[in-house]
Protein backbone atom coordinates (compact mmCIF):
# COMPACT_ATOMS: atom_id res chain seq x y z
CA UNK A 1 0.00 0.00 0.00
CA UNK A 2 1.25 3.58 -0.91
CA UNK A 3 0.35 6.58 0.48
CA UNK A 4 0.41 10.02 -1.41
CA UNK A 5 0.42 13.40 0.28
CA UNK A 6 0.43 17.17 -1.67
CA UNK A 7 1.71 20.44 -1.02
CA UNK A 8 1.06 23.36 -2.66
CA UNK A 9 3.50 25.68 -2.94
CA UNK A 10 3.63 29.99 -4.09
CA UNK A 11 6.58 32.09 -4.07
CA UNK A 12 6.58 35.06 -6.12
CA UNK A 13 9.84 37.30 -5.36
CA UNK A 14 13.17 36.77 -4.81
CA UNK A 15 15.32 35.34 -1.92
CA UNK A 16 13.94 37.67 0.87
CA UNK A 17 10.03 37.77 -0.21
CA UNK A 18 7.57 35.40 1.14
CA UNK A 19 5.80 32.25 -0.08
CA UNK A 20 3.31 29.97 0.92
CA UNK A 21 2.41 26.39 1.33
CA UNK A 22 -0.90 24.47 1.45
CA UNK A 23 -1.27 20.84 2.62
CA UNK A 24 -4.86 19.02 3.74
CA UNK A 25 -3.85 19.92 7.58
CA UNK A 26 -1.40 22.47 7.12
CA UNK A 27 -1.35 26.22 5.69
CA UNK A 28 1.23 28.91 6.46
CA UNK A 29 3.54 31.37 5.14
CA UNK A 30 7.34 30.55 4.24
CA UNK A 31 10.68 32.46 4.27
CA UNK A 32 14.30 32.37 4.54
CA UNK A 33 14.93 32.07 8.95
CA UNK A 34 16.76 35.47 10.34
CA UNK A 35 19.34 32.77 11.18
CA UNK A 36 20.46 32.88 7.67
CA UNK A 37 19.95 36.52 6.94
CA UNK A 38 16.19 35.94 5.78
CA UNK A 39 12.85 37.95 6.65
CA UNK A 40 12.20 35.27 9.45
CA UNK A 41 8.20 35.25 8.29
CA UNK A 42 6.26 31.62 9.29
CA UNK A 43 8.31 28.61 9.01
CA UNK A 44 10.80 27.35 6.98
CA UNK A 45 12.71 24.43 5.78
CA UNK A 46 14.85 23.81 8.46
CA UNK A 47 11.90 24.11 10.93
CA UNK A 48 9.59 21.84 8.95
CA UNK A 49 12.66 18.98 8.60
CA UNK A 50 12.98 19.71 12.24
CA UNK A 51 9.35 19.25 12.64
CA UNK A 52 9.09 16.61 10.70
CA UNK A 53 11.37 14.40 12.16
CA UNK A 54 10.75 15.28 15.99
CA UNK A 55 6.46 14.46 15.21
CA UNK A 56 7.57 11.31 13.47
CA UNK A 57 9.81 10.30 16.57
CA UNK A 58 7.25 10.79 19.35
CA UNK A 59 4.23 9.09 17.01
CA UNK A 60 6.51 6.16 16.84
CA UNK A 61 7.91 6.20 20.44
CA UNK A 62 4.25 6.70 21.11
CA UNK A 63 3.22 3.47 19.15
CA UNK A 64 6.21 1.28 20.26
CA UNK A 65 5.14 1.72 23.92
CA UNK A 66 1.49 1.25 23.18
CA UNK A 67 2.38 -2.45 21.54
CA UNK A 68 4.54 -3.07 24.52
CA UNK A 69 1.86 -2.36 26.61
CA UNK A 70 3.78 0.29 28.42
CA UNK A 71 1.23 2.97 30.29
CA UNK A 72 2.90 6.53 30.56
CA UNK A 73 1.91 9.41 31.98
CA UNK A 74 2.99 11.61 29.27
CA UNK A 75 5.96 12.25 26.70
CA UNK A 76 7.58 14.94 25.88
CA UNK A 77 11.17 16.28 23.72
CA UNK A 78 12.94 18.97 23.09
CA UNK A 79 14.31 18.61 19.42
CA UNK A 80 17.37 20.65 18.41
CA UNK A 81 19.06 20.72 14.53
CA UNK A 82 21.72 21.60 13.63
CA UNK A 83 22.81 23.50 10.62
CA UNK A 84 26.23 24.43 9.36
CA UNK A 85 27.32 27.07 7.00
CA UNK A 86 30.81 26.77 5.74
CA UNK A 87 31.88 28.43 2.49
CA UNK A 88 27.79 29.61 1.95
CA UNK A 89 26.98 25.67 1.62
CA UNK A 90 24.17 25.07 4.21
CA UNK A 91 24.40 21.39 5.57
CA UNK A 92 22.15 19.86 7.52
CA UNK A 93 23.81 18.21 10.40
CA UNK A 94 22.72 17.29 13.59
CA UNK A 95 19.11 16.69 15.43
CA UNK A 96 18.70 16.59 18.95
CA UNK A 97 16.02 15.05 21.09
CA UNK A 98 16.32 15.75 24.50
CA UNK A 99 13.37 13.25 25.62
CA UNK A 100 11.75 12.46 28.81
CA UNK A 101 9.11 9.80 29.40
CA UNK A 102 6.84 10.17 32.36
CA UNK A 103 5.78 6.51 33.55
CA UNK A 104 3.55 5.60 36.40
CA UNK A 105 5.34 5.01 40.22
CA UNK A 106 4.37 1.38 39.39
CA UNK A 107 6.59 0.63 37.10
CA UNK A 108 9.40 -1.61 37.38
CA UNK A 109 13.37 -1.86 36.34
CA UNK A 110 12.77 -3.56 34.10
CA UNK A 111 9.88 -1.30 32.35
CA UNK A 112 12.19 1.74 32.75
CA UNK A 113 14.80 -0.49 31.06
CA UNK A 114 12.77 -1.22 28.37
CA UNK A 115 11.77 2.03 27.82
CA UNK A 116 14.95 3.58 27.31
CA UNK A 117 15.53 0.60 24.82
CA UNK A 118 12.15 1.81 22.94
CA UNK A 119 13.34 5.37 22.71
CA UNK A 120 16.47 4.12 20.45
CA UNK A 121 14.68 1.85 18.48
CA UNK A 122 12.15 4.41 17.96
CA UNK A 123 14.60 7.26 16.54
CA UNK A 124 15.89 4.91 14.71
CA UNK A 125 12.91 3.41 12.94
CA UNK A 126 10.51 6.33 11.89
CA UNK A 127 10.22 6.83 8.82
CA UNK A 128 11.66 10.16 8.82
CA UNK A 129 14.72 8.89 10.69
CA UNK A 130 15.49 6.37 7.96
CA UNK A 131 14.75 8.46 5.25
CA UNK A 132 17.66 11.62 6.26
CA UNK A 133 20.08 7.96 7.37
CA UNK A 134 23.46 8.60 6.12
CA UNK A 135 22.90 12.35 5.98
CA UNK A 136 21.96 13.60 9.26
CA UNK A 137 22.91 12.51 12.32
CA UNK A 138 20.53 11.83 15.30
CA UNK A 139 21.58 12.20 19.44
CA UNK A 140 19.44 10.77 21.65
CA UNK A 141 19.21 12.02 25.89
CA UNK A 142 16.65 10.17 27.14
CA UNK A 143 15.45 10.69 30.88
CA UNK A 144 12.87 7.99 32.44
CA UNK A 145 11.25 9.70 35.69
CA UNK A 146 8.54 7.60 37.71
CA UNK A 147 5.86 9.94 38.35
CA UNK A 148 2.59 9.63 40.96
Amino acid sequence: MKHTFHMNLDWTGGRNDVGTIEAERLKTKISIPPEMDGPGIGTNPDEMLLGAAATCYIITLAAMLGRSDLTHQGITIDAEGIVDVTNGVFTYETIRYATRVLMPQTATDRDISLVERIAKKAKDGCMISRALAGNVAFELDTTITRVG
